[in-house]
């Protein structure tokens, strides 16, 4: 067998694997359960190609080291996407050495990184999958959204095997593109999720392109995709693209996060929101993380899901 194909990734400021490892293992969504301590292994349509691939990450000392298990020859250019779908993934696209220093400014935010230490925001594995996530979730809860998500990812989806472990990877959108029906999709889903297949097969949903526009702008660009509205945009710019410094006003739940974080009298209001969050710049993405886990520790299933 020939030797995997491997890229290291150097984090510039803090930045912990298993801190991410544990948040995924209770996030719902994602389905995640580890192999092994501090390995993370990922099967994942690679965005431009859709080609789905595998990859093995380990952290060690001198980064955070990927091993792309599958396909076995790699060329160059779907190396290239995987590197910074990755790089995305984990938030290591972001140069977080600025980060401490929102603690420093902000004892809330300090407090809430040294009981989180190195946590950063872990991604959808493309603003496509998260796009997929906000349709099927859409009026349901989330356990059984998840369900959902992983009997398709088993049925329609490619498999890759770890060892004597197989993930399967969310279907491509080239498959989701013709799917008529799927058991517990209602009404319009089915159709709502062949546009975002379309969106992504057309670059509608290619991450780079959304972190490039105006937040605004991505945002209105994603409410023109049938079934997407306010909270779903918000979730595939954050939580897809990877959009390390935004606010979801739209997230309720943020809001109860914030108040007991901050000891406010009642749910904070947009207008706090925005005061507070200020404070937070050019991070108010990570911060949000750090509160929802702390607000939402004993129901990880919930976890920054939308």
């Amino acid at each position: 067998m020939s030797a995997m194909e491997t890229f290291t990734l150097v984090p510039r400021g803090p930045f912990s694997l298993a801190s991410s490892i544990r948040f995924l293992e209770g996030f719902t969504p994602a389905s995640y359960a580890s192999a092994e301590a501090a390995v993370l292994e990922l099967a994942f349509p690679a965005e431009g190609s859709w080609e789905t691939v595998g990859v093995r990450v380990r952290q060690d000392g001198g980064g955070v080291r990927t091993a792309v298990v599958s396909p076995e020859r790699p060329g160059p250019a779907l190396m290239t996407a995987v590197r910074a779908q990755v790089e995305r993934i984990l938030s290591l696209d972001v140069d977080g050495s600025g980060f401490p220093a929102v603690g420093e400014r902000d004892p809330v935010v300090g407090r809430l990184q040294r009981s989180y230490p190195g946590l950063r925001p872990v991604g959808f594995w493309s603003p496509y999958e998260a796009a997929a996530w906000t349709i099927i979730g859409h009026r349901i809860r989330i356990r059984q959204a998840a369900s959902i998500k992983a009997r398709m990812a088993a049925e329609l989806g490619e498999p890759v095997t770890f060892g004597d472990r197989l993930v399967h990877a969310f279907p491509s959108p080239q498959r989701l593109a013709s799917l008529e029906s799927f058991p517990g999709l209602a009404g319009r889903k089915p159709e709502w999720l062949r546009s975002v297949a379309m969106a992504a097969l057309n670059g509608q949903l290619d991450a780079a392109r959304l972190r490039g526009l105006p937040r605004e702008t991505a945002l209105k660009d994603l409410k023109t995709l049938p079934g997407i509205g306010d909270f779903s945009a918000g979730l595939i710019l954050l939580r897809g693209a990877g959009d390390p410094d935004a606010v979801a006003y739209h997230e309720p739940r943020l809001a109860l996060a914030v108040r007991d974080a901050y000891g406010l009298p009642g749910p904070t209001t947009p207008e706090q929101l925005t005061e507070i969050s200020e404070n937070w710049r050019p991070y108010r993405t990570w911060v949000t993380l750090l509160l929802r886990t702390q607000q939402e520790v004993p129901v990880a299933g919930a976890l920054n899901c939308g």
